[in-house]
């Protein structure tokens, strides 16, 4: 019993079927630091002669991996000339001219030195641990909960992952949901395929036009017939496909019907009645290298993933041979699984993520497959650059990704979305980068208060309040507020760093609630901060009045120099004089007093458009309640310095001088400081991360 485990970082993955598709997916997942083994009934002894394309999404994800197609022999495809069966133009374009439009070029490829090099890349040395090839390895069976693959010969590999690759008459797609019930099936036509060398078009006058031009695609098209010409191997062969109703021909169903042979005779007997130049051509195939293609179709599977199986490709999704999808959806689907499957991923982790690697690709695949069934019919033009539009203009890796990172968001749902969401939840100081609670490093987080409390006239901070359910708990005409402003540092949410806020605060307020209920607080109606990030979080996650302005400090022995601005524009000036240290086990808090229950804002995002002005998207009350915040983060006080000794002095500028805070600071700047009852500074550890602001109503 042969097994495939090993000590070392990276899954097992067991590859069933080594064509196209299964080895694009094996080079994907060996540089994703993953150990493949693919298992290949035959011994690639006569792979296919034929070319197939590769389109702009196709070989941009190719070009990801590091294959360069035109290494073996790849042509870019320049001109599609389209014709009726008798010879008469229909529409000719320019391919290379309009390159512009994909980001990689449209190619055409020798099937079988493709297939070589796909090979050879899967093997060779490099980046990841290279995959190993069985070939003459018949499997009889797989188990795709187990991950594992028998063989005929009796040998049993096991895995961590088990990809089905083997074509459309695939052994994997039976372990599906309904596999054993969905078959391919007749589409209704056939094909006759060979190669020529373009010399021989080239040496006779009659078909010397077609062979003339590099990268010409050529197709003769009916509603029942259709040739299609191109080039391959360094534009040194023509590749021929002529598609055709199968009452025409027949399939031994009991051969390998990908490579059967078939009469000339019967070849220029369907094509007859196409112009003389064409049938020419049709004259010059090699009977022994003739071959018939059934083109197969499949009804669409509900689900390509089961247990740690996952099904690409053919198996999963037989294409017709038009819009150069068949080949193209395959490697689509190789490099989306090893998206799902990075580095590091657990073996626990691999179902839902083949799950995801289906999510990624079921719509796109069983869409183009419907679109190559309406291509059987001639189409309006616009009707045909929709679908190439639609094909061509993907990258499956970055499509993959984007499909991988909303799973990966949807898996926490307490992360924290503020704009621009396009890029995914932002945690701020409520979380880290996945989404855990911040609380236990917040912590060891530092604070240092300074703050100004004083006497002032009650009716000028009553016309702050956004609305009358805002009201002073005390009928005196006195009211009491703070200027207080606060550093903060060893913030994980900022590295390590801090920043700075300064705030008014307007004490013995109540909210009054629809209910009658009464909440008792600190109203704050601005807070200014140095640092865009909090400021963000603070208005976007908790509906705090945030503005910006500079906060600069100079701070001596005894004395504590705060200045505001904006831009150089000086406009608050903050003093303490006289400091001594107090007893910090005394101190009641930074802000707090008499019937202070926790802090009061209001939100208030506004509409968009210029004509909603003052129309709110949504406005609302606020409140942060102490004694939830307090248990959240407990807070340490350290040291405690106070003065009565202190000055507040704040200058509204002008427009000019703060054209975006003027409205806010000539407001600040009204207020009277009747006198001043307490100042202090406050320093300790463990800053409150405001999680338990909530909405009133």
């Amino acid at each position: 019993m042969a097994d495939t485990k090993d000590s070392e970082s990276g899954l097992r993955v067991l590859i069933v079927g080594a064509g196209i598709g299964g080895l694009t997916a094996a080079i994907a997942l060996r540089q994703q630091g993953h150990r493949v083994e693919l298992f290949e009934r035959s011994r690639f002894a006569n792979e296919i002669g034929a070319a197939i394309h590769l389109s702009p999404n196709a070989n941009g994800v190719l070009l990801r991996l590091g294959i360069d197609a035109t290494k073996f022999g790849a042509v870019e495809a320049e001109l599609l000339r389209e014709y009726t069966p008798a010879g008469e133009p229909v529409h000719i374009t320019a391919v290379k001219e309009q390159a512009g439009m994909w980001r990689h070029r449209w190619l055409l490829v020798h099937r079988a030195h493709f297939h070589e090099g796909l090979k050879n890349a899967a093997q060779a040395p490099g980046r990841g641990h290279p995959a190993v090839l069985h070939t003459a390895s018949k499997v009889i069976d797989v188990d795709p909960h187990q991950a594992t693959v028998t063989l005929e010969n009796d040998e049993v590999y096991t895995g961590d992952v088990l990809i089905g690759a083997d074509g459309a008459h695939s052994l994997t797609r039976t372990k599906l949901p309904q596999g054993k019930e969905i078959h391919p099936r007749s589409s209704g036509k056939n094909a006759f395929r060979f190669l020529m060398t373009r010399q021989q078009a080239l040496d006779d006058p009659e078909t010397n036009s077609i062979a003339r031009d590099f990268g010409a695609v050529d197709m003769w098209d009916s509603s029942e017939r259709r040739v299609v010409i191109y080039p391959c191997a360094n534009n040194e062969l023509l590749n021929f496909v002529c598609i055709h109703p199968d009452s025409l021909t027949t399939i031994d169903v009991g051969g390998d019907e990908y490579n059967q042979q078939i009469g000339k005779d019967t070849l220029l007997q369907v094509y007859k009645e196409f112009n003389p130049q064409v049938r020419r051509l049709l004259e010059k195939a090699d009977p022994a290298t003739l071959k018939l293609w059934p083109l197969l179709d499949m009804q669409t599977l509900p689900s390509w993933v089961e247990g740690r199986l996952a099904v690409l490709g053919d198996a999963v999704h037989p294409f017709l041979p038009y819009r150069a999808s068949g080949g193209a959806m395959a490697i689509e689907d190789a490099v989306s699984i090893a998206v799902m499957l990075p580095r590091g991923i657990s073996v626990d982790e691999v179902p839902e993520r083949l799950k995801v690697y289906e999510k990624a690709r079921h719509t796109r695949a069983t869409t183009i497959q419907e679109m190559t069934r309406e291509s059987v019919q001639l189409l309006a033009p616009e009707r045909t650059m929709a679908m190439v539009a639609y094909i061509y203009g993907h990258d499956e890796f970055d499509h993959s990704t984007q499909v991988l990172r909303k799973y990966l968001w949807s898996k926490n749902p307490r992360m924290y979305w503020r704009q621009p969401i396009v890029f995914g939840p932002m945690p701020g100081p409520r979380q880290d980068w996945y989404g855990n609670d911040r609380t236990l490093k917040s912590l060891e987080s530092t604070f240092q208060t300074t703050s100004i409390k004083f006497k002032t006239s009650r009716t000028l901070l009553q016309n702050l309040f956004p609305n009358g359910r805002y009201s002073f708990i005390s009928p005196s005409t006195v009211a009491r507020a703070s200027f207080s402003q606060t550093m903060l540092n060893g913030m994980d949410w900022l590295g390590g760093g801090g920043y700075r806020h300064i705030g008014l605060y307007i004490h013995g307020v109540q909210y009054t609630k629809q209910n009658g209920e009464l909440l008792k607080g600190t109203y704050m109606p601005i807070l200014f901060e140095s640092l865009a990030d909090p400021i963000v979080s603070g208005r976007e996650e908790l509906g705090m009045p945030k503005l910006y302005t500079a906060i600069d400090i100079h701070e001596r022995t005894s004395s504590f120099r705060l200045q505001t601005s904006w831009q150089g524009a000086v406009w608050g000036h903050f003093e303490l004089e006289d400091l001594e240290d107090q007893d910090p086990g005394a101190d009641k808090g930074t802000i707090g007093g008499e019937d202070d229950d926790g802090i009061l804002v209001y939100r208030y995002m506004p509409k968009v458009g210029r004509d909603c002005k003052g129309d709110p998207a949504e406005e609302y009350p606020v409140f942060v309640p102490h004694a939830q915040e307090s248990k959240v983060v407990p807070s340490k006080v350290t040291r405690v310095r106070r003065t009565k000794n202190a000055k507040v002095n704040i200058d509204g500028l002008g427009w000019d001088a703060l054209p975006t805070l003027h409205h806010v600071v000539s407001r600040l700047a009204e207020i009277p400081i009747d006198e001043v009852i307490d100042a202090k500074i406050t320093e300790g550890r463990g800053v409150p991360d405001v999680s338990s602001a909530q909405r009133i109503e």
